[in-house]
């Protein structure tokens, strides 16, 4: 792993590890059980995550303090294997993660492609939903999970984040979609540290070749090298 010093400590960052949660991170997940006035979500931490019903906001984006009624229609708002998107709130004594989809930009995830990678390769940012110029968004969870979606047109303010279009997506945006999904494959393989800029790079440097040809093991090097050697350029 990575060599961390402070003064005398000297502390060892795995490549691979499982995602330790921070306050203010943030993360993509997938619901695993509906509980009392709570949701349990998967999100590559040791424990499971757990979204309070109090820290959603409620379709219509209306205030107010959650009734019985809201606790029995739990499941119209997000059911077991849906996808979200969440800012880690609080965490645990434990360890456990406390998640809040109080923003507009968290909520459940539609159409997309989720991408699961290792937490350590994720590279901490201010921002972690970019729209990429090629017509895709992709969300970096800092928990490894990175998902991909066509870029949304006007959105409804409305919806207060439950709105998940079910249009179908044309043909191009998949295939862009599905090369961005090779490409961070490809990044992740070679251990280069995802994010918008190093994303798009690889993304450019695979047009050449086809989709499928992404994970042959070498193209795959040569399109990391490169993403490395642009990502040298622009940093020097």
């Amino acid at each position: 792993g990575e060599v961390e010093r402070v003064n005398k400590l000297i502390c060892v960052r795995p490549l691979k590890t499982r995602f330790n949660g921070e306050v203010g991170d943030v993360v993509v997940g997938r619901i695993t059980e509906v509980q009392q006035k709570r949701w349990k979500v998967e999100t590559n931490s040791r424990l499971d995550s757990v979204l309070l019903l109090s820290s959603v906001n409620l379709p219509g984006g209306e205030l107010r303090r959650r009734s019985a009624e809201d606790e029995l229609t739990m499941r119209d708002y997000l059911q077991e294997g849906d996808l979200i998107s969440a800012e880690v709130q609080s965490v645990f004594s434990d360890g456990a993660l406390s998640l809040h989809t109080r923003s507009l930009k968290y909520g459940k995830l539609g159409q997309g492609v989720l991408v699961q990678l290792s937490p350590s390769l994720i590279k901490r940012q201010k921002t972690h939903f970019h729209n990429l110029p090629c017509g895709t968004s992709i969300i970096l969870g800092n928990n490894g999970f990175v998902w991909l979606y066509p870029t949304p047109g006007q959105q409804d303010e409305e919806a207060g984040g439950y709105y998940t279009s079910l249009e179908p997506v044309s043909l191009s945006d998949r295939e862009v979609i599905s090369r961005l999904r090779n490409c961070l494959l490809a990044l992740a393989a070679h251990k280069v540290l995802l994010y918008d800029t190093s994303v798009l790079y690889c993304y450019e440097s695979s047009l050449p070749h086809q989709i499928k040809d992404i994970l042959k093991p070498e193209v795959m090097e040569e399109i990391v090298m490169v993403t490395r050697q642009k990502l040298v350029e622009q940093e020097g």
